[in-house]
Formats: structure tokens, sequence, C-alpha cells
């Protein structure tokens, strides 16, 4: 007999109980997930993160002690690292930017619905980003109006992005559109399965720590629209 997936392992951190509550109440009756430990404050959730092994740890941008920002680091040094998962309201445009330099995997409005947040955890456990594609557009105008054009980097992007085969290439430019694995894959006509092995190349060839970064290295390399 096969013996059941285990479920997504998921850490919440936020300095609103309400917030907590209510994030756990919808992942409590998602099947195939479930949340091992809740934090108010980002020490905490590194803490916590480090005695559990989340799989996702859904981080609150804003909060006392350790805001969210300076948890990222921390969390994904440690062994097995977690995806993470930024908490956002509108508004907290730089906030994102720098979350996602940082390496997280994405973000997440704190208005989404439940089915929202549900497929959102479980594309960051799968290893995609949790970005739409209109989203990712918006992060990328958003460096724009802060001064980083486009294409700018582009030697050191170049250098980066030496090793990667052309189908690498490819994927990496498909990765700035904001695509899904099953988006690539319907594109290039290969299996969802061999497109995670290619992002898990070009993340491991360009030292990029999430698909969002390697997004942003595909429009400062110039292969991104």
């Amino acid at each position: 007999m096969t013996e059941p997936a285990r479920p997504i392992r998921v850490l919440l951190a936020d300095d609103e109980a309400m917030i907590r509550a209510g994030v756990r109440l919808i992942l409590r009756h998602a099947e195939g997930i479930e949340v091992v430990a809740e934090a108010p404050d980002g020490r905490q959730a590194v803490e916590l993160a480090a005695a559990h092994h989340p799989d996702v740890v859904l981080l609150d941008i804003r909060m006392p002690v350790c805001d969210g920002l300076a948890a990222i680091a921390p969390l994904l040094a440690l062994d097995p690292a977690p995806r993470v998962v930024m908490l956002s309201t509108f508004g907290d445009d730089d906030n994102v930017v720098r979350a996602l330099r940082e390496g997280a995997a994405g973000f997440l409005l704190k208005d989404e619905g439940p089915q929202e947040l549900i497929s959102a955890v479980r594309s960051a456990s799968a290893g995609d980003a949790v970005l739409s594609p209109g989203v990712t557009g918006a992060v990328i105008s958003r460096m724009l109006a802060a001064g980083e054009p486009r294409g700018a980097g582009a030697a050191a992007a170049d250098d980066r992005i030496a090793r990667l085969t052309g189908r690498e290439r490819e994927v990496l430019a498909m990765l700035g559109e904001g695509l899904t694995n099953q988006d690539i894959g319907a594109r290039l006509g290969i299996g969802t399965g061999t497109v995670k092995t290619h992002v898990g190349a070009i993340l491991d060839k360009t030292g990029s720590t999430s698909r969002v970064q390697a997004a942003l290295l595909a429009h400062r390399a110039g292969l991104a629209p």
C-alpha cells in the first residue's frame, strides 16, 4: 500500500493574532496542509522554523522585535531552508521588492481569498513563485521607477548566466515573464517535471535563491521583455 504524502508544513508569522487565526482556520481545512507553528515576530519565526522544519513560512513584513525583511536571510540559512512567502498590504511595494531581492519566494496580499492563500502555499511548496505575471510586471516596473533601468548590470548578469544551456536560457526568460512551471511546459511542449529540473539547474548555476531572483536576473540580462 502506498503511504499518503506528507502534508505541507506551514509556519505563520504575524504580529496580529486575528490575522494568524484567520490564516490558520483557512489552512486547517485545506487537504494536505498542516500549520505546525505560529510566531508574533521575526525572531521567534526563525527560532520556531529551526525547531519545526516547515516547508513554507508565511511571513508578515511589518512586525515588532524583528520584522519580516530581517528574518528572511536567517530563515533561508536554515537546513533545510523553507520557502518564504511574504504577507503584504497595498502600498508595501518598496518592501516587497526588497524582500524578493533577499530571496523570498513571493508575496501574498492579506486580502486575498481562501483559495488564493491555499494555492499560494501549494505553489511555494512545489517550487513555484507566488507571483502572477501581472504582479511580476508590477515589481519590475517598481524597480524601473526606483532608478534601476531594464538591463542594468547586464555584464554581471551575463557572467551569471554564462553556464546555462540554450534551453535553460529559454526557461529563464519565461521566469522573467512570471510564468509557472505548467505554463512554461505548455509553451515549450515539455513536462512540468522537466521544467522543474531546468529551474533547479538555473537557480544553482546562477546563484539565485528563488524563482523571483531568477526572474529579476532575466530582466537584467535583457532576456525578458
